[in-house]
């Protein structure tokens, strides 16, 4: 072993340098592994109910915050994105009463896109380090360009235009965006033949 060493000193630190790597990426693996850190389930449960547009208008950086603070206890009603329909969600999530949107942190609106008045930018940046979600091509003394599709509609890219050349669009509906959120199913809004259902098994029981 060692006449290949003194024979062979590349190919003996290669291999040398090799072995280490090996034992440093197990060890990594196992460390890894042994003190992972599970996440909170119903963060993420949280999480997929809220409409992912890291506006910040609920006083958290984004919507994760946000989540992991409601499952700390926080109110579900400070998100006006989502609206009385994410405030639903979330209160069937959580098993609690669904309270009005809290005004302090804004008004419901539809849906909207972003759309920069290309002629009149100046190419300042300002609205791309505003946008949280990387959703405006262009840089510095460029037009910019804002790519719909991946714009949640955060409304963050606005006041800091200093020539306010950026409009708010309500997204239009289609066919591919139209959905229609069913009703709470409570004792009022239950059907004629529902009632009877009910009451014919309550009967039979008996």
């Amino acid at each position: 072993m060692l006449a290949f060493v003194y024979d062979q000193p590349m190919i003996a630190a290669l291999l040398a340098l090799a072995g280490l790597a090996l034992a440093c990426g197990a060890l990594l693996g196992f460390a890894s592994e042994r003190y992972r850190v599970e996440g909170n389930p119903i963060v993420e449960q949280i999480l997929e109910r809220l409409p992912q547009t890291q506006c910040g208008q609920c006083g958290h950086p984004g919507c994760r915050p946000y989540a992991e603070a409601i499952a700390a206890g926080e109110e579900i009603n400070k998100c006006p994105p989502g609206g009385q329909t994410t405030i639903n969600a979330l209160a069937d999530l959580l098993d609690v009463e669904a309270p009005e949107l809290d005004a302090e942190h804004g008004e419901e609106k539809p849906p909207m896109v972003a759309f920069i008045r290309e002629d009149e930018c100046i190419g300042c940046t300002k609205c791309i380090q505003a946008c949280p979600v990387d959703a405006i091509l262009g840089a510095a003394k460029q037009m910019h360009t804002v790519i719909a599709s991946e714009c949640t509609g955060c409304d963050l890219c606005v006041e800091p235009c200093p020539v306010d050349c950026i409009d708010m669009i309500p997204i239009t509906t289609t066919l591919q965006t139209w959905s229609w959120t069913l009703p709470k199913q409570t004792p009022a809004n239950i059907i004629a033949t529902d009632a009877s259902v009910h009451v014919s098994d309550k009967g039979r029981a008996a």
